[in-house]
């Protein structure tokens, strides 16, 4: 079965269960930052792993998402808000409540935007500066 290909219709992503949504943003967000920091610095594996887990993290996401908040268009700000509010089946040990939901909206737009061919608009939004 053949794998569907990026960009996928939009109103069939705002379709989507949100948390799946948080579910690809995870994933293509570390990636991003991975990337980011193998290209800008000449660290080992442990110190790239470090700052990795530090920016993906649920208090790292938080702060990065209080920086581009009041960039989103409104279209945006309603798929962060759909993934702040969506019920997950899991719960952070290591971050407030607050910063859990925060980071899992902030993880829906970027699967929303990646899956939407919105690529350039992560970048925009949170990969302006270094990480």
């Amino acid at each position: 079965m053949p794998y569907p290909t990026v960009p996928a219709d939009k109103e069939r992503v705002k379709q989507m269960n949100p948390v799946v949504l948080a579910f690809v943003g995870d994933a293509v967000y570390t990636l991003y930052v991975r990337e980011r920091l193998a290209l800008a610095c000449g660290f080992g594996t442990g110190e790239l792993n470090r700052r990795t887990a530090e920016a993906v993290s649920a208090h790292g996401q938080s702060d990065a998402l209080e920086r581009v908040l009041p960039l989103l268009t409104e279209e945006e700000a309603e798929i962060y808000r759909r993934g702040r509010n969506a019920k997950k089946q899991t719960k952070s040990k290591n971050a407030s409540v607050r910063e859990y939901v925060r980071s899992t909206g902030l993880e829906a737009l970027v699967g929303y935007l990646y899956l939407t061919g919105g690529s350039a608009r992560i970048e925009e939004l949170f990969f302006k500066e270094n990480v």
